[in-house]
Formats: structure tokens, C-alpha cells, sequence
């Protein structure tokens, strides 16, 4: 039976992983809320001369996630983090309140999210829609120093 005439897939490519290159991004954050990494993470591409592979993108804290949203509607961020501040609220009584009451609902929000990422790189660009962009959330109110490992392996 053939797929159905309205899905297409291009031929496949094949790239012997040469190259592995790793740089740690720290991103001052302003309390809760999204961070655009995508301009600096599309440097370190550029900067790692990939060109074929998978950018891995891995954030080194329990209370700040990961995450690719939309980019062009500001308010799809805004919705977004009432959604999460629902899903895990302050003063629900949680145990863990040793941080302050922001902590353990920031634990909860992460594990919703995600702590690593993986995004293909094509002919030496990040493989993003056109809507796409690449956030550090931070769940927590107060600023923090974040810190993501960037990890390009592919050829170069």
C-alpha cells in the first residue's frame, strides 16, 4: 500500500558524527518567564562550523526548563505560564517550602517540561519552523544565573 498522496518525505542523508563541540551558555534571567536563546544558540552553530547532526541542549537546574514555542505572539508566552502557574500553584501546600513558596511549584513546572532538548542541524542551520524559537523558562520569581550545556555532534 503507498502513503497517501498529501505526505512527502525528502530522500535520506546520510553523516558520520566527526565532530562533537560543547560550550556552557549562562543566561542572567529576570525571574519567571520565557528567554529567547535562539540568536545565541544559532551562534554556537555557527561558531562550531556545523554543518550535518543534532544540536542537544541541557539545562543544569531543577527549577528552569527548556522549551520550543512559538515565537511570533507574545501573548502564546503569557498563556502559557498562567497555564503552568495553574497546573502547579503557590500555597497549594506543598512539603517543600525551604527555597520559599515558589520553589517546589518551579520543581513541578519543570518536570511538565522538558530539561533537554534536541534540534537537527541542516546544511549548517538550526532545523526550527518558521514560528519556532528556542526559551529558557524560568520558573522561579526571583532573577537567576542559568546555565545550559550546548552539545553540537555531527559533521563539521
Amino acid at each position: 500500500m503507498s502513503p497517501p498522496k498529501s505526505i512527502s518525505r525528502s530522500a535520506p542523508s546520510t553523516v558520520t558524527a566527526a565532530t562533537i563541540v560543547s560550550s556552557l551558555l549562562t543566561v542572567q534571567t529576570h525571574g519567571a518567564g520565557f528567554t529567547d536563546l535562539t540568536a545565541e544558540i544559532a551562534r554556537f552553530v555557527r561558531d562550531a562550523g556545523a554543518q550535518e547532526g543534532a544540536l542537544t541542549l541541557f539545562i543544569r537546574h531543577t527549577s528552569a526548563s527548556l522549551t520550543i514555542q512559538e515565537n511570533a505572539d507574545p501573548s502564546v508566552l503569557n498563556d502559557l505560564m498562567t497555564a503552568l502557574g495553574r497546573l502547579a500553584p503557590e500555597g497549594a501546600g506543598w512539603s517543600h517550602d525551604t527555597e520559599g513558596p515558589d520553589d517546589m511549584p518551579a520543581h513541578i513546572k519543570t518536570m511538565l517540561t522538558a530539561t533537554s532538548l534536541h534540534v537537527p542541524v541542516l546544511e549548517g542551520e538550526l532545523a526550527l519552523g518558521t514560528w519556532q524559537a528556542i526559551y529558557l523558562v524560568e520558573h522561579r520569581r526571583a532573577p537567576h544565573r542559568r546555565e545550559v550545556v550546548l552539545q553540537f555532534a555531527g559533521q563539521s
